[in-house]
């Protein structure tokens, strides 16, 4: 009996279900933590950015790590960065010991930003999401999305996003 390499590996009824809650849950999720943030003058998106410098000891990050980190092309980080400095949230640098690299460096004003958002917005994650889950739940969820971001990253997909071959 021979099996075809090429044809497709059909997700079962139960396979089916489970991916489809997960596309729903998380698009509902991500417009919810977005609506909320919106609501104080920021997206999601970047937000992400600014909590990660203010959680830097020197509130400053590489764009190129940033943009690994939170999943976008370096031309949608840019345009993000853009936006954030506009309002006096952030600054663009050059790298402390490689002038060639660019590092967003957090203001006062936006780390004040962060300070003040901080709270609303893990009121906003725990109503959205943690709030549903039990702990193993949660921690099991967290546990499969680490494994499947290695999964993803040990193909060089990210690569490819950061560079702008792939739209983000």
């Amino acid at each position: 009996m021979s099996t075809d390499l090429t044809a497709p590996r059909w997700l079962d009824e139960e396979e089916q279900q489970a991916w489809r809650s997960y596309l729903r849950a998380s698009r509902l999720l991500e417009v919810a933590l977005d609506r909320d943030l919106l609501a104080h003058g920021v997206q999601l998106s970047e937000y992400e950015i600014m909590s990660m410098l203010s959680e830097n000891p020197r509130r400053r990050l590489r764009m190129s790590e940033i943009a690994t980190l939170v999943v976008q092309s370096r031309s949608r980080l840019t345009h993000t960065a853009s936006r954030l400095e506009k309002r006096g949230f952030v600054r663009r640098e050059p790298c402390e010991g490689d002038r060639r690299g660019v590092e967003l460096v957090l203001t006062d004003e936006g780390y004040a930003a962060v300070e003040a958002i901080a709270p609303l917005h893990v009121a906003s994650v725990r109503a959205a999401l943690t709030d549903h889950l039990t702990r193993a739940q949660l921690l099991a969820m967290g546990a499969a999305m680490a494994a499947i971001a290695d999964g993803i990253e040990a193909t060089g997909a990210c690569e490819e996003v950061a560079e702008g071959v792939l739209p983000a």
